[in-house]
Formats: structure tokens, C-alpha cells, sequence
């Protein structure tokens, strides 16, 4: 192979992990009748508060788009493995935010199968062409840090990812409403960040 053509292929190669992450690249808006679903547990459902107070309550008058909750409280990550695809089909989502495994956590499940389960999840969201979210939820413990397998489905699935907000948020005395789950001031704050995110990327207009 010519040096120079080889040259050219190294720096194909080496650009290939950062053109390819969702965490990184800048996208087209998604269409104005696009559709976002919310999926995962009591976080995305918005126990704490009334469900009009819910994250993706919020995140849909802050964005314009129609966002679905599809949030079930209690629900493990096998279970919502199981439930995703008829919702994927229903309802042909452009994005899917996945804010999901804390049951799992709660409950000392094996978090290599927690791991599995979600990087399915993006997969079959993938399948139907939906970009992907994924919010990390942390441990219960002082520092409320999220378990190393989100990092690691996020550094091999490339999704859009933010490991920052539910420690955030869980963190803050005045924005809980429980040990477990925000008030309706800190669903707030998450549908806040997001949309920022999303704005960011060109997902959603600013």
C-alpha cells in the first residue's frame, strides 16, 4: 500500500470512534411530528409528584415534541426488556430516552445481566432508527455514584449519554422527594438538562 494512502487510512481509522458517538456528533433537528419516548421506572414515571409534573411532562412544553412516559415503577430491566419492543412498534419513536437499571440496583440483581439488558434496549431502539439517550441512575450510597457498567454501555453503544444529572439531582436535599425519587422541582431540573443536551446536539431547537 502507498505510504501516503496508508497515511490517509490511519487517520480514517483513528477519527472512526469520535465520528461515530452519538455523545459527540451534531444532528438535524428531529421532524416537528417526531416523537420521543421516555422509557425506564418510578424515575421516568415521576413518583414524587403528579405525572403531569413527570420529567417527560416537562421535557414535552420545553421541547414542542410529543413525549411519551412509558415509565412502570418497580420495573426491573428484564422486565422492561421485554415490554420495549411493542412500544418501539406503537409508536415509531425518533428518540428514545432510556433512564433505566436502578430497580436492578436496589434489588442487588447481577449487574452484568443489568448490563446486557440495556445495551438490547439501545439496540432495538436502533432498529427502528431512533437515536438514543441514556441517563445513568446511581448507587445508593454517600458519593451517589451510577455502577461502571454505565460507562461501559455507553463507551461501547456510542449513545448520547449523561452520568451527571440523577446524582445531581438525587443529591439535593430540597429537590427529592424521597430518598429514591425527585420532587416535582428536581423533575424539573432534569427535563432542563435534557433539553439542553438535546439542544446542544440539534436534536431540538434552543
Amino acid at each position: 500500500m502507498p505510504q501516503k494512502l496508508l497515511h490517509a487510512f490511519l487517520c480514517l481509522f483513528l477519527l472512526l470512534p469520535v465520528s461515530c458517538s452519538e455523545e459527540t456528533a451534531k444532528y438535524s433537528a428531529l421532524p416537528p411530528d417526531a416523537t420521543i419516548l421516555a422509557f425506564g421506572d418510578s424515575l421516568t414515571a415521576g413518583n414524587g409528584t403528579r405525572k403531569n409534573k413527570s420529567y417527560p411532562a416537562i421535557l414535552q412544553k420545553l421541547s414542542g415534541y410529543h413525549v411519551i412516559n412509558a415509565g412502570v415503577s418497580g420495573e426491573i430491566s428484564a422486565r422492561g426488556l421485554k415490554r420495549l419492543p411493542a412500544l418501539l412498534e406503537k409508536h415509531q419513536p425518533a428518540l428514545v430516552i432510556i433512564c433505566h437499571g436502578g430497580n436492578d440496583i436496589l434489588k442487588k440483581l447481577n449487574l452484568n445481566k443489568t448490563q446486557s439488558n440495556l445495551v438490547k434496549m439501545i439496540a432495538l431502539a436502533r432498529s427502528y432508527s431512533a437515536k438514543v439517550m441514556l441517563l445513568a441512575v446511581p448507587r445508593p450510597s454517600l458519593s451517589l455514584s451510577p455502577p461502571p457498567m454505565y460507562q461501559q454501555v455507553a463507551d461501547n453503544t456510542k449513545v448520547i449519554y449523561d452520568d451527571d444529572t440523577m446524582p445531581d439531582i438525587l443529591g439535593k436535599r430540597e429537590l427529592k422527594s424521597d430518598t429514591y425519587h425527585p420532587n416535582a422541582a428536581g423533575y424539573a431540573v432534569i427535563a432542563e438538562r435534557i433539553y439542553q443536551q438535546l439542544a446542544e446536539l440539534g436534536l431540538v431547537k434552543s
